[in-house]
């Protein structure tokens, strides 16, 4: 088990590879691990094409042909299908593009046949789509899948195969098209992105890859993708696009031997390019930089580091405009060496590159050095220098507006007699406050804080049971006070500039200095809001948060006495016994992966001299309410380490028993509606006592 990726260049027993000949096999064992963990065995033997057929050909006043061609196949029932080839203008040789022909996939059809391209619109077209244009281009893949009962494969691998099978009628001489072997590209979005890479990666005659947003598990390793980023898990993809067993790994992701960014390994080193955006529903960009750059060290090993290609939008994972489908011709166009290609910049800028290194040389030794202080200094002390003044992060409003709530889907999941409420405070914090209208009095408020959704901010998305957490808590009755935290959601460019503003502080530090402003504003109304505050009792100002936002919210209580209490779900794992070896993969994910405590970096492989720990910050919350779910199978956390930790701390307040509550359900990493009964549970007692 291991939280990092498991390295490309390295076989399963734990050897290097060294030689090209190491790779050949590596290689093949990563095409068998895909195929037994994710999308099943394909046919041993190829069907040949036994029969065509032009059903209908349309000439158009460019001078292009669209042919309607059916193809009959060597199989024991001699299975058929339809695929168009829409042909250019012209006698040169053309390369070819294919394409799955969804409603919004067409318009990059029609952008390559105006440059020369051969287009294939092949059945590849997902099961839970139709399009009356192309008929059973959803459902054909069942009628080849009966055609093999003891082959296992899945809807997207069967759909990426038939890609093959219209390029072995493309390719073969006696059916005359005059094509460019060496220039044969295939491009899809989301689900197809998905099916375009399989299909890259397991036909080597595809030159060029592009894949739109392909999310989980294709630019997003499932590593990165677990229930504690709102992204998409292995118990997410519906029916049957990938293996059922697969969606077992939920919340024990550690536990693949591979995962998605296998498929860099399979396509490398021909051409590759993710197209994905800031705030994609389906893909957290750490996911994928991290998948990327993993895939990116085969390309190198292989002398082709430039064939690799991560590019960025801004907005979500929709629509796709006029401005995308031509970048996106631009590159085919640019790595196939079109003499009209106008040899666009794509640069490579990346949001989670951090480096550790360069960040400590920035440093004197005097900011290295602990002070010998009580615990409080110490911790004050690892969160770095707060500056005298934060700068503006630039928003362009004030409030958040409708575009923005929309892009983040801050009202799909409304439920009835729930008020959204936009608001800011701080340095330009933006935010909503979530309340039941129909509440009588001073209700208590809730501070919501997200888990590591870099895509979504304090959204959820995948994984919803019903409705969100604030909306559930405000439903019940309490006001709840949400927001992105500094390097997530609409804040996501914000983080990824942080250190070059303010060396010597952190993200960590900024985000706890973020729920102290928010305090400022629900106590002293330093801030602002878009309408009419609902009524708060500020003696009941309580913390809320899940992973990252679990670790935040400790922090933060444990720093400001005027926060009644906490709740922490999974949100944290003691440092000191946090090593590399563990499955947790240690504090460098802390101190490096996601850059939010840097000072921890000189402990590390030296964890016990970390100068304090989360026995600590509980003490330092105590005796004010103090909730810790830690189930017992998180794999960002050591159990026993946890029950350790929270028995020490009982022993130390043994006159307060009550302050800590410890729940630890036999379960995984996660924040449902389970979860969210828990926490309301807690908060009605605790409410009910003060």
């Amino acid at each position: 088990m291991r939280s990092d990726l498991p390295p490309l260049l390295e076989f399963l027993d734990g050897t290097y590879v060294e030689t090209a000949g190491d790779w050949e096999r590596r290689r093949s064992e990563i095409r068998r691990l895909i195929c037994q963990y994710f999308i099943g065995n394909f046919p041993d033997v190829i069907p040949a094409i036994i029969g065509t057929r032009t059903l209908e050909e349309i000439s158009k006043t460019d001078g292009s042909v669209r042919r309607r061609i059916q193809l009959v196949f060597n199989t024991p029932n001699q299975v058929s299908m339809d695929m168009w080839v829409w042909i250019p203008f012209g006698h040169s040789p053309a390369p070819i593009l294919l394409i799955q022909p969804r409603d919004y996939q067409i318009p990059w059809a029609e952008a390559a046949l105006s440059r020369g391209y051969l287009v294939c619109l092949y059945p590849g077209v997902d099961s839970h789509h139709q399009e009356a244009d192309y008929p059973r281009y959803e459902s054909v893949w069942n009628d080849f899948r009966a055609e093999y009962p003891d082959v296992n494969w899945t809807e997207i691998s069967t759909k990426a195969w038939l890609a093959s099978r219209s390029l072995d009628y493309l390719l073969e001489p006696q059916y005359g098209y005059n094509v460019m072997s060496e220039q044969i590209g295939i491009i899809g979005f989301s689900r197809y992105g998905k099916q375009s890479m399989v299909a890259a990666a397991f036909d080597d005659r595809i030159t060029a890859v592009i894949a739109r947003s392909p999310g989980s598990p294709a630019s997003c390793p499932y590593r990165f993708t677990a229930r504690d980023t709102f992204a998409e898990t292995p118990e997410d993809f519906p029916g049957e696009w990938f293996l059922p067993s697969l969606r077992s790994y939920t919340g024990r992701e550690h536990q693949l031997p591979i995962d998605s960014h296998g498929w860099y390994a399979l396509i490398a080193p021909r051409l590759c390019l993710i197209h994905t955006a800031h705030n994609d529903g389906c893909e957290p960009t750490f996911a994928v930089e991290k998948g990327y750059l993993e895939g990116k060290k085969v390309y190198r090993f292989l002398g082709y580091p430039q064939n690799l290609y991560l590019s960025y939008r801004s907005g979500g994972h929709t629509p796709i405009t006029e401005e995308h489908v031509a970048e996106n011709m631009d590159w085919f166009d640019l790595v196939f060496d079109r003499l009209d290609s106008k040899q666009p910049a794509f640069c490579e800028k990346l949001i989670h590159d951090f480096n550790w290194r360069e960040w400590k040389s920035q440093l004197s030794d005097q900011d290295l050095q602990v002070p010998n202080g009580n615990p409080l200094e110490r911790i004050l002390w690892s969160l770095g220098q707060k500056p005298k003044e934060i700068r503006s992060n630039n928003m362009a409003s004030s409030f958040l507006n409708l575009a923005e709530s929309e892009l983040m889907t801050h009202d799909r999941w409304h439920v009835e007699t729930t008020t959204r409420l936009p608001v800011h405070f701080g340095c330009n914090v933006r935010g909503n406050l979530y309340y039941n209208p129909n509440s009588e009095g001073s209700v208590p408020v809730i501070i919501w804080l997200h888990p590591f959704s870099y895509h979504s901010g304090y959204n959820e998305g995948y994984g919803v049971q019903g409705t969100t957490v604030y909306y559930r808590i405000a439903q019940q009755g309490c006001v709840v006070l949400a927001f992105d935290q500094l390097g997530f959601g609409l804040r996501l460019l914000e983080g990824s500039e942080f250190y070059n503003a303010y060396p010597k502080w952190s993200k960590l530090g900024r985000m706890i200095c973020d729920v102290q402003y928010a305090v400022d504003f629900l106590i002293d109304g330093t801030g602002c809001s878009k309408g009419k505050m609902p009524k708060i009792n500020t003696n009941h100002i309580y913390l809320l948060g899940y992973s990252l936002g679990g670790m935040v919210g400790l922090y933060a209580a444990a720093l400001d006495d005027r926060i009644s209490g906490v709740a922490s779900f999974c949100g944290f794992t003691p440092l000191r016994t946090d090593t590399d070896v563990k499955p947790t993969g240690g504090i460098r994910r802390i101190w490096e992966h996601h850059a939010l405590q840097p000072l921890l970096g000189i402990f590390h492989e030296d964890q016990e001299k970390i100068p304090y720990d989360f026995g600590d910050i509980l003490s330092l919350i105590s005796p004010r309410p103090c909730l810790i779910a830690s189930p017992e199978h998180d794999q960002e956390a050591d159990f026993d380490d946890i029950i350790n930790c929270v028995e020490s701390i009982r022993r130390e307040w043994v006159d307060s028993p009550e302050f800590l509550t410890h729940l630890t359900p036999n379960d995984v990493n996660r924040f449902q509606a389970d979860q969210h009964e828990m926490f309301l549970d807690w908060i009605n007692k605790v409410v009910k006592k003060v």
